[in-house]
């Protein structure tokens, strides 16, 4: 399974007044794991800015001067989407603006709709908490994911964060080890059979039992948080099961 986690900042709300993307920001995931992979551009929208758009991203004409034109990169956009789940925080306004730019090439590519599959997590949190807040703000502060760094909008950084958002929103928790940490540095399994292949004697830190509190703790918010168990949780029923003696 596929997904690309996207988000765009633009000159303005509305792709039909001529308003344009200027910033393109996305990150891979493949089998819920980050593999590293991702896409990040400032675009050229060789137009002016308006100041409501200024003051939430904070990119400026002036630096966008020198950057490529749209043109200069959607087939290296469409490269990375393509055949993918197409993840987007209020999904209709980022497409409505790749598709407004699709339509001013004069190569036409198909729209993005045809190119991937599309969902919305704005509307996956509205369904999950009905009548809360679910921009990406409050979705951090309700999961506990880190957003300090978000003093501006950043498709970059939003993209990143909606990854993490979206993963505990939708699975209870995420992967631990990702693709990209197994091609730098081995899996789990692989560091552990590389640890026997060497005859290498592993210190073995068991937890106090603070530190047993805290984890139950953890898992008992995770649990109440999602429709799903933890799959700590649940990898510890099964030892148990299958070790009744303990």
């Amino acid at each position: 399974m596929r997904q690309i986690v996207l988000d765009t900042e633009t000159t303005g709300l509305e792709p039909d007044m001529g308003h344009r993307v200027i910033e393109i920001g996305a990150v891979e995931l493949v089998n819920r794991k980050l593999t590293g992979r991702h896409f990040h551009k400032y675009i050229n929208p060789e137009r002016s800015i308006d100041d409501g758009a200024l003051e939430v991203h904070g990119i400026t004409r002036e630096f966008l001067a020198d950057k490529p034109v749209f043109e200069d990169v959607v087939g290296e956009l469409i490269d990375f989407i393509k055949g993918g789940d197409l993840i987007i925080h209020n999904a209709p306004f980022d497409v409505s603006f790749l598709n407004y730019e699709f339509n001013l090439l004069q190569s036409r590519p198909a729209p993005v709709e045809s190119i991937c599959t599309i969902t919305d997590s704005l509307a996956v949190a509205r369904h999950k908490h009905p009548g809360q807040k679910n921009n990406l703000d409050a979705l951090c502060r309700r999961y506990a994911v880190d957003n300090s760094q978000r003093q501006l909008h950043g498709a970059l950084l939003d993209a990143e964060i909606l990854a993490d958002v979206y993963l505990l929103m939708t699975g209870g928790q995420t992967l631990l080890f990702s693709q990209a940490g197994d091609e730098v540095g081995g899996s789990r399994g692989a560091i552990a059979a590389g640890a026997r292949d060497a005859d290498i004697d592993l210190k073995i830190v068991l937890a106090d039992v603070a530190e047993l509190a805290e984890h139950e703790a953890y898992l008992d918010f995770l649990n109440e948080r999602n429709s799903a168990p933890p799959v700590w949780r649940s990898l510890s029923e099964d030892i148990v099961h299958a070790n009744p003696a303990g």
